[in-house]
């Protein structure tokens, strides 16, 4: 494929195409898809390498985290499994997009209301690869992604959710359940049947995140949130269209 024109574009296909020359293993058997734009050059990336090595399409195994990247492997040829077939480990390695990502990795993700599968092809995978490009960097979750955690939950428990995030306890600033657009009338619902509430905590320091992710999930009615610990390193796109490395500090 020719080189995007576009700087930013140009920035996340480096970022990501260095994501899989590094990542993908010498013998794969089982990889992780996640969704986003960027994964979109994964995918491109991995077809290439399918090209030159043809037992990759026909032996290993791609599981998807949704319909975008179901389709972008479909596309591509490669052989698409699902989720429900495999437990922790199976993966050799998911690659995924980003919506923000502070400087411990930790991560949030659902801004394409994907966040369960996500979170669960992730959690399979013994390496976990981000890939997004400069503008998803922070020092902190909620500094740059302002719309809020995305957080799944079963649709008729979206307004009990909502005030337990809302109260002391929780200390969100507001909670949106996420509309589907001029495309559906009526909330969004995900590949799952749910619903997403995206609630606003403000800046969330690092070493909450992980508490504030166990406890948004002993909540009622939640399915998953879009609050991610376990990437193992992240590749960013940078504006002049080279890439840059993110890694968990000490």
């Amino acid at each position: 494929m020719s080189k995007p024109t576009d700087l930013v574009e140009q920035a996340k296909q480096a970022a990501a195409y260095k994501a899989v020359d590094l990542h993908f293993p010498e013998s794969p058997k089982v990889i992780g898809i996640g969704s986003g734009s960027t994964v979109v050059y994964v995918v491109e990336r991995i077809a290439q390498l399918a090209q030159a090595k043809p037992e990759i399409a026909k032996n290993v195994i791609f599981v998807p985290t949704g319909f975008q990247s179901k389709q972008l492997l479909q596309d591509a040829g490669l052989i698409v499994g699902s989720i429900d077939s495999y437990a922790v480990g199976d993966l050799d390695v998911a690659f995924d997009g980003a919506d923000e990502v502070d400087p411990q990795l930790n991560c949030i993700k659902g801004g394409g209301a994907c966040q369960f599968q996500e979170k669960l092809v992730s959690l399979c995978a013994r390496k976990f690869v981000l890939v997004a490009d400069y503008r998803k960097k922070s020092d902190a979750l909620g500094v740059s992604w302002t719309q809020g955690v995305p957080i799944e939950v079963v649709g008729m428990a979206y307004r009990k959710v909502t005030a337990d995030l809302l109260s002391p306890e929780f200390g969100a600033k507001k909670v949106t359940l996420r509309m589907g657009g001029k495309a559906k009338a009526g909330p969004i619902v995900t590949d799952n049947g749910n619903f997403v509430l995206d609630a606003d905590f403000g800046a969330i320091d690092a070493a909450r995140v992980p508490i504030l992710d166990k406890a948004i999930k002993t909540l009622v009615g939640v399915v998953e949130t879009g609050l991610f610990v376990n990437a193992d390193i992240a590749y960013f796109g940078e504006s002049d269209g080279s890439f840059s490395t993110r890694e968990k500090s000490a």
